[in-house]
Order: structure tokens, then sequence, then C-alpha cells
């Protein structure tokens, strides 16, 4: 746990008690805060009390006098689509509002470090999709080489929930939107933008909004070295923005697909290799091709910005590509379950939405898809010129029978339940035939959460 700074003798306010709330809760306790909680649960009330800690109706006007900060958990909603109420009333009186990942930027240093032969770092990575793959790979390419290390954030254990720093250590965490938008302090020493596709628009008032939230983690403490994913327009914006010019090396450009030979520093894969490239040129190469757990160009692009990130922290080419073939991969994300009778089995239930499906469409040939769920605007109108290798789908869940429609000349079914999908799918792939999970929609009409889908999916295959 790391004690939060700078609170000793104040009374803090902890809205939400999840994972996050309940940690957080804890850290300031442990900085010598007194902290008084609310979660509009009364479930979540009861089990705060049983746990010692005060409760205080946080609704009610009488409340809020003494309070000097209150720290909200990052699901609930603080300016779009309206402030939660709570939230609105801290800042009606103008009490500060902040997050754990704000606490812990300003407490992670200590007067420990004095003592450290090697300062730690931290490497923050957020992006739209992949953000959890090259969150763990650069994770698991440290614990390779032998450094110290610790991953979390919004994958794994919560930030004020790790343990304080040792000499030379890395601390790896990912960051969602939701997180980077409220944090009143954002400090990183490496920081990683991977791409941007509309998501969560609702929460940040449109694409612009959901954009600025991102571009906070790179514009608030500005890092020491900026690895920056330049295949949208966003990112080249940001890229622009941190670099003085094509020169800069503290900022290193990565691409999937797009040479980039004319920087300071840039990191790209091109039909399937790795290339570093620092003052126009190239330092090393890496063949991904026959890299397990990083199928397709959208791997490739976590890929190069893990290997950039590391390389910032002084790791070297070859030891990185040493770990890239001993990373497995995360369950969820192109996660390659069993392979029968010459059929791969592939669950991708993290892709939620019509960017990740479209990646996960042209990491695979000859596929039997599975899609479906709760749709998102749009549909998968969008998907049409990535279903050239779809065999046949079949469709599940709230949304099935709009994808149909939407789904053209491709061959489909209508099976409404992932039973009846991987059932019909299993009886009807043949050898090099692969059997993939990728929804383009969320969960929640069938499942808590697209974990739990990708769960029952694993469970299905493996009764096979």
């Amino acid at each position: 746990m790391i004690p939060v700074q700078g609170v000793s003798g104040q009374t803090i306010a902890v809205l939400g008690l999840g994972r996050s709330g309940k940690a957080t809760a804890t850290a300031l306790q442990a900085g010598g805060a007194q902290v008084v909680v609310w979660d509009d649960g009364q479930e979540a009330r009861a089990q705060a009390e049983a746990d010692g800690l005060e409760v205080r109706d946080l609704t009610r006007d009488d409340a809020w006098t003494g309070i000097a900060t209150l720290v909200t958990s990052p699901g609930i909603a603080h300016l779009y689509p309206a402030p939660n109420p709570v939230i609105a009333k801290a800042m009606e009186l103008g009490i500060p509002v902040d997050n754990d990942i704000g606490l812990f930027f300003r407490s992670f240093a200590t007067r420990d470090w004095d003592s450290f032969d090697t300062m730690p770092r931290v490497i923050t990575v957020t992006g739209s999709n992949g953000k959890s793959t090259t969150t763990a790979l650069i994770h698991h390419i440290l614990k390779s080489v032998g450094r110290p290390t610790q991953m979390g954030g919004n994958i794994g254990t919560g930030v004020l929930s790790l343990e304080p720093a040792h000499d030379g250590e890395v601390v790896v965490i990912e960051l969602s939107s939701y997180q980077t938008d409220l944090a009143r302090a954002l400090t990183p020493d490496v920081a990683v933008f991977t791409n941007l596709s509309p998501d969560h628009l609702d929460r940040h008032g449109g694409p612009g909004g959901y954009f600025a939230a991102k571009r906070r983690l790179f514009a608030e403490g500005g890092p020491d070295r900026c690895v920056i994913g330049v295949d949208e327009v966003e990112g080249q914006y940001l890229a622009n923005q941190m670099a003085q010019g094509p020169a800069d090396d503290r900022v290193i450009r990565v691409s999937s697909g797009k040479k980039l030979d004319g920087f300071g520093w840039a990191v790209y894969a091109k039909k399937g290799f790795l290339s570093e490239y620092r003052k126009g040129r190239q330092v090393a190469s890496i063949d991904l091709r026959d890299i397990g757990g990083l199928p397709g160009a959208h791997n490739h692009q976590n890929a190069c910005a893990a290997y950039a990130a590391c390389r910032s922290v002084g790791v070297a080419p070859r030891e990185i590509e040493a770990a890239f073939y001993s990373f497995a991969g995360l369950p969820h994300r192109s996660q390659t379950v069993r392979e029968k009778d010459g059929v791969r089995y592939v669950n991708d239930s993290k892709a939620t939405n019509i960017d990740a499906a479209e990646q996960a469409l042209q990491a695979f040939k000859r596929i039997r898809w599975i899609a479906g769920g709760l749709g998102k605007d749009g549909g998968i109108t969008a998907l049409q010129p990535y279903l050239g290798e779809v065999v046949k789908a079949y469709l599940i869940g709230h949304s099935a029978r709009d994808f149909a429609l939407q789904l053209g000349d491709t061959p489909h079914e209508v099976v409404e339940t992932m039973e009846a999908a991987v059932a019909r799918a299993a009886a009807e792939a043949q050898p090099g035939e692969t059997v993939l999970l990728a929804p383009a929609a969320a969960s929640f009409d069938q499942y808590p959460n697209f974990e739990k889908r990708g769960e029952h999916f694993v469970r299905l295959v493996n009764e096979i």
C-alpha cells in the first residue's frame, strides 16, 4: 500500500466503495487523514460501517463541514452526461475533486528515494484499444530482464494498493480516460498513447472530450519521454504538440503499417517486421510473424509501443525480442484457447467496439465469426470492408437480428446464445479455419462484463 501524502489531519471524503474506493480510504487513513465515505448502494455503506469506516451522507448539505477534498471512483460521472449530485455539490462549494490516480502521483516519491542508486520510474499507458496488452507486455519484458517492476491501475492492482517503490523499480500503469480526465496530478516518466477510436462518448461529451481526457496524461505534467501511436490524426496532433521538431527524440512515434524513418526516434511494424529508427538510421529489427502471443497488425502496434517504452528505460533490443516470444497474451484479447482437428478457437471478447473487431477480423484467415451482444451506434455496417475472410457469422444477443441485416452477402445465422454459436461453429468448421469470438458489441445484454462473456466462450470450447 502507498500511504497518501499531504493529508495528515485533514478530513477527506471518498465517494464510491468499489475496489478503488476501499483502497483509497485505506491509503488515506495510512497517511493520517480522517476519512468519511459514501456510496449510493445501501449494501456497500453497510459493509463500510462493518469495516470501521465513518459513513456520511454526502447528499446532505450539512455533511460537508470541514471536508478538504472529495476523492471519487473513476466510474462515477463528474461532468457528462451529468455530474453525480455529490460531485456537483463539491464543485459548487469549491471543494477539490480528485481520484486515486492523482493521489498516487503526489504520493509515489518518498524520502527513501534519497538512498536509492537508481530512481524508480513510472510508465503509463492509455489509448482506446490495446492498452491492456501493451501494459502487460511492458511489465512482462521488464520482469523477463530482471528489472524490479509492478503493474496496476486499470489492469490488475489498484494504484494505491501497489507497494512503495524499490530501488530501480519501474511501475507500469494502465490508465483509462475516466482516470486521466479527473486526476489532479499526472506526472509519469514515460507516457504511452496507443491509438484512438470512438468510445465512451456519452461520458466525455463527444469525441473531442474523449481525446482531451487522454491528452491530459501528456499535457498536465509533461513526461520525460512520450511514446505516441501516429496511425490516427489525433496521435499525429499529439506528437506534433509534444515535440520541438521532427528530430526531437523525446517523442517516439509508433506505427503499424506506416514507415517512419525521418524522425529523431521511431518504431514501426510493416509486413510483420518491427523496425527501430534513430536519427534516420535503422538500429534494430524484429520478425513478429511467428510470435504466438501477438497475432495481427493491432498486436504488432502493441509490440511497437511496448518496445519503445522499454527502450526508453534502457532495455536492449535482443532482450525485448526474447521476451516477446515468452509473452502468452492476455485473456479475452486475441487469446488462442485451443486447437482441435486443425481448427483454432480464439477469444477476443474484449473486442467490444467496431475498431477492435476490425483488428481481430484482419488478424486471422478463414473465420467462423461469433458476433453480437448489445450493439453500439451504427451497428457493424463499418465492418463490411473487413468481412472477406469470414466464412460464416454466428450472431448472438440483443443485436443479433440488427447485425444480420448489415452483413449483406456474408453467410450468417442468428443463433442468439453463446452455447448455440460455439456448437454450430465447431460442427461446421473445417481444418485451417478459426472460430473467432469478436463481438463488436457490449456484453451487458447477457453478461455482467466482457470477461464473463469470454470465460463462457472458453468454457464451452474446452468442453468440446
